[in-house]
C-alpha cells in the first residue's frame, strides 16, 4: 500500500475520532455518564474505552507503551471498568486521556510502515502489521461512534458527525414525527403478516 492510502485511513480514522468526542459535547455530567441501553452503554464509557483500544493497539502492541498506564484491562481489573466513569473520574480526564492516547498514536502511525509488525497476544494471528490495526481501529472506533450517535440522539436529538455535518436532511419536528410513523406503520404491517 501507499502512503496516500496509509494517510487516507489514518484521515477517516481522524474523523471518526472527532465525531466520538463531538458527542459528549454539551451535555450535564449526568447525560454523559448515564446508561442509557440495557448493557450500560454511556457516552464517556464509550471514550474511556477507545483510549484503551488506541493506547493498546498503537502502542503496546507496537512496543511503544503509552503512558501513563491505562489499569483497566490489567489482570485483576473489575469487569467493564473501561465502559463507565467512576464518579470520581472527571469528564476532562477521561477526554484529555483519549486525546493523549490519540497522539500517542498517531506518533506510531506516522513513524511506522504499513507493514510493520506488531503482536496482539490474545488474537488468534497474534502477530499484525500496522496496516491491520490501522484498519482494526478505524472499524472499532466507528463502530463505537454509531452508537454514540444513537445515545446522543436519544438524549437531546442531536445528530451528525460534527457541527454543521448532520448527515441528514434538514427538517421540522413534524416532518419527523410523520416519517417515524411511517416506519413504524410499515413495521407492524410487515408483523400482522
Amino acid at each position: 500500500m501507499s502512503k496516500d492510502q496509509k494517510q487516507q485511513l489514518h484521515d477517516y480514522l481522524t474523523e471518526v475520532r472527532e465525531a466520538v468526542i463531538w458527542k459528549a459535547d454539551g451535555l450535564s455530567e449526568y447525560d454523559v455518564r448515564r446508561p442509557l441501553t440495557g448493557t450500560g452503554t454511556n457516552l464517556l464509557g464509550l471514550i474511556k474505552h477507545l483510549s484503551i483500544v488506541e493506547a493498546w493497539y498503537f502502542g503496546q502492541t507496537f512496543d511503544r507503551p503509552f503512558t501513563p498506564h491505562l489499569p483497566w484491562w490489567d489482570e485483576g481489573a473489575p469487569e467493564g471498568v473501561d465502559m463507565w466513569a467512576t464518579a470520581a473520574e472527571s469528564r476532562q480526564e477521561i477526554v484529555g486521556t483519549y486525546q493523549a492516547a490519540i497522539t500517542h498514536a498517531d506518533e506510531t502511525i506516522r513513524s511506522l510502515d504499513l507493514d510493520a509488525t506488531g503482536h496482539v497476544p490474545w488474537w488468534s494471528r497474534p502477530t499484525v502489521t500496522l496496516h491491520t490495526m490501522l484498519v482494526h481501529v478505524l472499524a472499532e472506533t466507528a463502530r463505537h461512534a454509531g452508537h454514540a450517535d444513537v445515545l446522543r440522539e436519544q438524549l437531546d436529538g442531536r445528530v451528525g458527525i460534527r457541527p454543521g455535518n448532520l448527515n441528514l436532511e434538514p427538517h421540522d419536528e413534524q416532518w419527523w414525527a410523520d416519517y417515524r410513523s411511517q416506519i413504524e406503520d410499515a413495521a407492524r404491517s410487515a408483523a400482522a403478516g
